[in-house]
């Protein structure tokens, strides 16, 4: 009898580990009472590095999943504790002789997948992982040198002409335990935030369904997809596709989305459109390249990736710190980015770039700060994807921001939103601001700023003082004369 271990795979298609439970129990050797018994351990190790949307969004997850399961005469099995005693005495109770899960890439995970395994073993209960979470597994995709990619370009080249499969199917529900049989072993019912001491979140967390991904798949491929890489760094535009949750909890798979961004490229009315939806599969690249990034350095969420001979003297500033999280520094695209990850769990992308290169070249504030602040409230936190960009803006990853980079958040607002439509939807201080002023703010005197928006506050810095500071910071650490 095979045992699936749900984690970061909510859904039942597209989920390499579960379609392989289920084939073991057709396989030739299997007896006539071999059924799938799915399984979900709700782990307080990870809880503990997960805030309030993201619990909120998984708890949803596992609702609509346990859903499916009952729908076709089974259920999920639902379990609180260390899936390192869990697991192996589940699957022990039960007569199972196959554990099958789908790879996380974490340290964490890693180090809690190591000893399930081991007690499995002991047990002498099969056991097998799969990689499930990207389209190309970390190691499949190496340099000539036969190492993992550090140079973004290069992966994607070899990542845009590998096919990465069809998406496997559901189990069907002949091969699922049947709920009776799993009555004696439902450990918990479905708990609520309260139940895991977990607040309920301040932000308006998107639906945590497999049928809200899907939907939004759908629509996005039907129309902005074709206008994606056109609007893509436009705040204020519908033009990404929300799908980031679905894809970090795994209520979405990734060849499927793979897969209709296939098809609407082949559906694509014209060349540009098709361009705009290559370049959405490009982005999808860019997750997986984070991804094999994490898994040749499982300390890149704590560690710098890039090495200086000197340590970076990163600032301690408390109240610039807070001040960043509340979206109160007088810049105000800064501000608009924080408020909406504040009211949203959420941020634009062009967004969380140019607030990490305030948080750690304007506020010379080190960069896992950032992060830390990011898995905190952001619903779509992955940690790879998360520390690698974190990484990248503070310059201190792999294809990193150059140091002497430095984003001037004023010429950003101009540039990506001229108007301040995306600026005014979340600063409502500046709302009948004309535009013009709003991005001349750190230029109006103290008067002006006074009589124009009086709730909204002063630049805490000067970025062009700071500019300096922050390449003076680096050239230190680099040990440059």
């Amino acid at each position: 009898m095979p045992l699936h271990w749900h984690r970061r795979d909510l859904r039942p298609a597209d989920n390499v580990g579960l379609a392989a439970a289920a084939e073991a129990t057709t396989d030739a050797d299997a007896s006539a009472d071999d059924e799938l018994l799915p399984l979900f351990v709700l782990d307080d190790a990870l809880l503990a590095h997960a805030g309030p949307p993201r619990v909120a969004f998984m708890l949803e997850a596992l609702a609509a999943l346990r859903e499916w399961y009952r729908e076709r005469g089974s259920d999920l099995l639902l379990v609180h504790g260390d899936p390192r005693e869990v697991v192996p005495e589940i699957a022990a109770e039960h007569d199972v002789d196959l554990v099958t899960w789908n790879r996380d890439y974490s340290k964490i995970a890693r180090d809690r997948d190591v000893a399930v395994r081991r007690e499995l073993a002991d047990r002498e209960i099969g056991r097998a992982s799969y990689d499930d979470a990207v389209c190309h597994a970390p190691g499949s995709i190496l340099t000539n040198e036969g190492e993992h990619y550090s140079v973004f370009s290069y992966y994607w080249r070899k990542w845009a002409d590998r096919d990465p499969g069809e998406p496997p199917d559901a189990p069907g529900a002949g091969v699922l335990a049947d709920a009776d049989r799993l009555a004696d072993a439902q450990r918990e019912p479905l708990p609520d935030l309260a139940d895991l001491d977990v607040p309920e979140p301040t932000a308006d967390v998107q639906p945590g369904t497999r049928q809200d991904g899907l939907e939004r798949l759908t629509e996005f491929c039907d129309g902005p997809i074709y206008e994606y890489d056109d609007k893509r760094d436009d705040p204020a535009a519908a033009a990404t596709s929300r799908l980031s949750p679905h894809l970090s909890f795994g209520t979405l798979g990734p060849r499927e989305v793979h897969a209709a961004v296939e098809a609407a490229k082949a559906d694509a009315p014209d060349e540009d459109a098709r361009t705009n939806a290559e370049e959405y599969r490009r982005q999808l690249c860019w997750r997986e390249f984070y991804v094999q990034v994490l898994a040749d350095n499982p300390d890149m969420p704590t560690q710098n990736l890039k090495e200086f001979p000197n340590p970076i003297e990163w600032r301690d500033d408390p109240d610039a710190l807070q001040a960043w999280k509340d979206g109160e520094t007088g810049y105000p695209i800064v501000d608009a980015g924080m408020r909406q990850l504040r009211e949203e769990a959420f941020m634009h992308n062009r967004l969380r770039m140019i607030v990490a290169s305030f948080l750690t070249k304007d506020l010379m504030l080190d960069w896992r700060e950032g992060l830390a602040w990011f898995r905190e409230r952001l619903v779509d936190h992955d940690v790879a994807n998360d520390a690698g960009g974190w990484q990248w803006a503070a310059s201190v990853g792999v294809d990193a921001q150059p140091y002497f980079r430095v984003f001037n958040p004023m010429t950003q607002g101009v540039r990506h939103d001229p108007d301040a439509e995306y600026i005014k939807r979340y600063v409502p201080e500046l709302r009948d601001v004309d535009p013009d002023v709003i991005h001349d703010w750190t230029e109006l005197s103290a008067t002006q700023r006074q009589r124009t928006a009086p709730d909204y506050p002063a630049p805490i810095v000067d970025h062009a003082e700071r500019r300096e500071d922050a390449i003076a910071m680096f050239e230190r650490a680099r040990g440059d004369d």
